[in-house]
């Protein structure tokens, strides 16, 4: 089985880094792709064909896969799936670890943070170095998606309202601190195989 931890957007780095330590352990192998290209627009349709075609790269067609998406690659994680049904790889599972939900019929980024912040607050300030219209594009819909077993995987209390909602859409959610990260990834993609 093979866990594919797609990494932040715009080359941002990973806040978990040891997030592959404890797979192999599990009888997963951990595959984290080099995704970038994505500084130029559209951001959203270039981050998903850069991971499809790195994926396709490093995994076997045939084998069982999960995919793993942290921070601002949630969004995104329905399309990545999409492209891996195309392709016709099994994905096992779906993890998001601190991180937006997909959510049809979200127009971008922006719309997607107030939707699901408990509040409707709007979305922080932009980093810098963050493209002009990063926010405001429009993000990929997928219909018949998820088509696999969701988990959900919080490490930043700041995303617990996110983690209820996707308790409530009947995803697994498990709490941990940053650095029991690995060990409960672990274990929730293993149940989550013992779903699909």
């Amino acid at each position: 089985m093979i866990a594919v931890l797609l990494p932040p957007p715009l080359g941002a780095a990973t806040r978990l880094p040891d997030l592959a330590r404890s797979l192999p352990g599990h009888g997963l192998t951990a595959v984290r792709p080099e995704v970038g290209g994505d500084e130029l627009p559209p951001h959203a349709a270039r981050y998903v064909a850069r991971a499809s075609l790195e994926i396709n790269r490093l995994v076997a067609p045939d084998a069982p896969t999960a995919l793993v998406a942290e921070g601002g690659t949630g969004p995104l994680l329905g399309a990545v799936g999409a492209a891996q049904r195309a392709a016709h790889r099994p994905v096992f599972a779906y993890v998001l670890v601190d991180a937006f939900l997909p959510q049809p019929g979200s127009a971008n980024r922006a719309d997607l943070v107030r939707s699901q912040s408990p509040d409707g607050a709007e979305p922080a300030a932009p980093p810098s170095g963050e493209p002009p219209a990063y926010r405001s594009e429009q993000l990929p819909v997928v219909a018949d998606w998820p088509d696999a077993p969701c988990g959900y995987l919080l490490t930043d209390p700041a995303l617990a309202h996110v983690a209820r909602l996707a308790g409530m859409r009947g995803w697994t959610v498990r709490e941990t601190s940053p650095e029991g990260a690995s060990e409960a990834l672990a274990d929730l993609l293993v149940g989550l195989r013992g779903m699909s």
